[in-house]
This record gives C-alpha cells, sequence and structure tokens, in this order.
C-alpha cells in the first residue's frame, strides 16, 4: 500500500456547485421532492436506500450558506437539528445521529443527518459516510417507513394540537401518535438484515 502523495496547493480555489442561484439545484428543486417542508427549511433524502437505515438533508429555502445565515435562520436551524436528530435516535434500529456539514460540498447550505444502526460500533466516527456505501442497502420498505415517521414526528412537533404521548415519552397529536405507535411497533419486529461488519 502507498500513500497517495499531497497535491501543491492552487492557487486560485474552483467554484463550489451551485455558486451562482440560477445554477443552483436545490433553488430548481420543487417542494414536491422533498419530504417536510415550511416557509423557510425543506428536509430531503437521497432518491433510493444506502447501508444507514436514514440519511435525511436539511437546507434552507432561501440560497444560503452557513455563514449566511439571519439570526432567525440560525435560530430556526438549531431547534430543528435538535428535533431532527430526536426523531432519527428514536427509531428502534438507531443508536447515534451523526450531524455534518461539509464546506467543500454545494454553495447552498446542506445539513447531513446519518444514524449509526445500532450494535455497529465498526461505525463509530467519522467514517461512516464511508460504511454508508459499503454496508447493503436497507430494505426499501424499511427505508420508506423510516422516511414517513421522521416526517411526520417533524411535521406534529411544529404544530400547536391536541397532545398525545407516544411510546418514547415525547408528547404529539393523538393522530400522530397512533402512526407513531404503529411504525415504532414495526420497527421492534425487525432485525438487522446483515451482521455487523468484522
Amino acid at each position: 500500500m502507498n500513500l497517495k502523495p499531497l497535491q501543491e496547493p492552487v492557487g486560485t480555489e474552483p467554484p463550489r456547485r451551485g455558486d451562482r442561484q440560477e445554477q443552483c439545484s436545490s433553488c430548481h428543486t420543487p417542494d414536491s421532492a422533498y419530504l417536510w417542508t415550511d416557509e423557510r427549511w425543506r428536509l430531503k433524502s437521497p432518491p433510493s436506500p444506502s447501508g444507514l437505515p436514514v440519511v435525511v438533508i436539511l437546507e434552507p429555502r432561501a440560497h444560503l450558506d452557513l455563514g449566511d445565515l439571519s439570526t432567525m435562520h440560525a435560530a430556526e436551524l438549531g431547534v430543528l437539528t435538535v428535533r431532527l436528530e430526536r426523531a432519527i435516535r428514536s427509531l428502534e434500529s438507531v443508536a447515534q445521529v451523526h450531524v455534518n456539514r461539509w464546506g467543500d460540498g454545494t454553495a447552498h447550505l446542506q445539513m447531513w443527518f446519518l444514524a449509526r444502526p445500532k450494535g455497529y460500533l465498526q461505525l463509530r466516527g467519522p467514517f461512516m459516510t464511508m460504511w454508508d456505501e459499503i454496508l447493503p442497502a436497507v430494505d426499501e420498505h424499511e427505508w420508506r417507513m423510516n422516511l414517513e415517521y421522521i416526517s411526520a414526528w417533524l411535521s406534529d412537533d411544529l404544530e400547536r394540537t391536541p397532545k398525545g404521548r407516544d411510546p418514547s415519552g415525547t408528547d404529539v397529536s393523538r393522530e400522530t401518535a397512533r402512526f407513531l405507535r404503529s411504525a415504532c411497533g414495526h420497527r421492534r419486529r425487525r432485525t438487522w438484515p446483515v451482521g455487523p461488519p468484522t
């Protein structure tokens, strides 16, 4: 095995994807392609299942990067990050949630939420995105159920409605509580399709 040599620094860095708003794919993607939206934020997932039980991406509706966020956007990002992490971590198959933003990706802010499956200790740390590509893809039905669960949790968490209580103890509306109980029951019956990597 040979180490890849470090390249010499360039004088001028290339533009990131979507540096110009008219060329930004996020700005030209309709709400129908997203799992959840509100006036200022949208949540999406990759188009097909991968090796992790959940991978979702939170974006501002406006063409903004992290340092461009207003005080209002920044406050909302903090609240949404906590709500999304809580929703994803409540899944039976999930142990922890990694939250990442890569500055060298697109110029339109993307906050990535990646769920580490329970029991997979080798996936701990910064290389979980690589494991996401190595592991067999999750069952598509399970993947869709996970996304529906997160979307329902997030929608309900932002609405002021009569309260029920879901299996994890979080207050939610009675209608969504029934959905969450059903979804959680489905997950408790599920086992991970492959053994932990060795």
